[in-house]
């Protein structure tokens, strides 16, 4: 069952960076967010570039505590700092699915459903 509403801790010094990264989102990130946004996954509200503690999450559901991350190939350089940055952020509650970005941007309907099930079997 999901603890739902819990009101997660953020720097506000990061709300301008989340800015930033709204402007410059990725082809995939574009794809992914046309499919998420206005409740049109199964009813429930993401936002995009979200801060939470020290870090922004490409995409959350604050219903279901989910963190959706599409992962680019700068990733590939920062293996050691994601595993970090999951670690801490799943002992707050925050469930991860992650993405490549040329899944998100390609097969954005398959996307869509990984995520749905996995709603609808942790809801």
């Amino acid at each position: 069952m999901v603890n739902k509403n819990k009101i997660l801790p953020y720097r506000e010094d990061l709300i301008e960076k989340a800015r930033e990264l709204r402007k410059r989102s990725t082809p995939g990130e574009i794809e992914l967010w046309k499919a998420l946004k206005n409740k049109q996954v199964l009813g429930y509200k993401f936002r995009r570039q979200r801060p939470i503690n020290s870090f922004i999450i490409d995409f959350y559901c604050a219903d279901l505590k989910l963190a959706i991350e599409v992962d680019g190939v700068s990733h590939d350089y920062k293996i050691e700092y994601d595993e970090i940055r999951q670690r801490k952020l799943e002992e707050m509650g925050i469930t991860f699915l992650r993405f490549s970005e040329g899944d998100a941007k390609s097969h954005t309907e398959s996307v869509v459903l990984e995520i749905e099930k996995w709603i609808l079997d942790n809801k």
